[in-house]
C-alpha cells in the first residue's frame, strides 16, 4: 500500500497538513474547514490553461455558500509552470482575473511529493485511476467533512455538468 492509500485509507484528512501561500506565508489550510474546496494542480504555459477561466467563475458563483478554489502550481509537467511566485500572480490575476487562494509551487508526484498530494491521491476518479497525477489540472473536491469527495480528469472542465453538480451537492449536503 503506498503512502497516499495509507493516508486516504486511515482518515487523514487533506486540509490538515501545512503549506505555503503563493506570495509568502502559510497558506493555513485550516481555514477552509467546514467549506467545499476544488483543489487543482495549476500551470500558466499548458494548452489546459485557459480553464483558469472556468475555475474563477465556478469560484465566483459559488463562494458566497461556502465554496473555495485552491490553486496549487507545480512545474513537474513539461516545465510548464517555470514562473516565480510574482510571475506566477501577476499572469493569473491580469491574464484570467484570478482571485482564488494560491499555494506555493510544490511537486504533485514523485519522491519530493508535497503531504497534500499523498493526501489525495489515494482516492479513484469515476474511471477508476489513483495514484499519481497525469497531468495539470487535475481536480480533488473536498467536502465540508473535510475528506475527498471526488476526483477530476485533468480534460474535464471546471464548469463540466459533473463538477457543478459535485460541488452543488456537497454544498447542500
Amino acid at each position: 500500500m503506498t503512502t497516499a492509500e495509507n493516508a486516504h485509507n486511515n482518515g487523514s484528512l487533506p486540509l490538515d497538513v501545512e503549506i505555503g501561500a503563493l506570495q509568502g506565508g502559510t497558506a493555513d489550510l485550516a481555514q477552509y474547514a467546514g467549506r467545499v474546496v476544488l483543489v487543482v494542480n495549476v500551470a500558466s504555459k499548458c494548452g489546459l490553461t485557459p480553464q483558469y477561466s472556468g475555475l474563477e467563475r465556478l469560484h465566483e458563483r459559488y463562494a458566497e455558500r461556502g465554496f473555495t478554489v485552491l490553486g496549487v502550481p507545480c512545474n513537474q509537467f513539461m516545465g510548464q509552470e517555470p514562473g516565480s511566485a510574482d510571475e506566477i500572480a501577476e499572469f493569473c490575476s491580469a491574464t484570467y482575473g484570478v482571485t482564488f487562494p494560491m499555494t506555493e509551487k510544490v511537486d504533485v508526484n514523485g519522491e519530493d511529493r508535497h503531504p497534500l498530494y499523498d493526501r489525495l491521491t489515494g482516492f479513484a476518479d469515476a474511471e477508476g485511476h489513483s495514484g499519481d497525477i497525469r497531468w495539470n489540472f487535475e481536480k480533488f473536491l473536498i467536502g465540508r467533512d473535510g475528506k475527498v469527495a471526488a476526483r477530476f480528469s485533468p480534460q474535464t472542465e471546471p464548469e463540466s455538468p459533473e463538477v457543478v453538480a459535485a460541488v452543488e451537492e456537497h454544498l447542500a449536503g
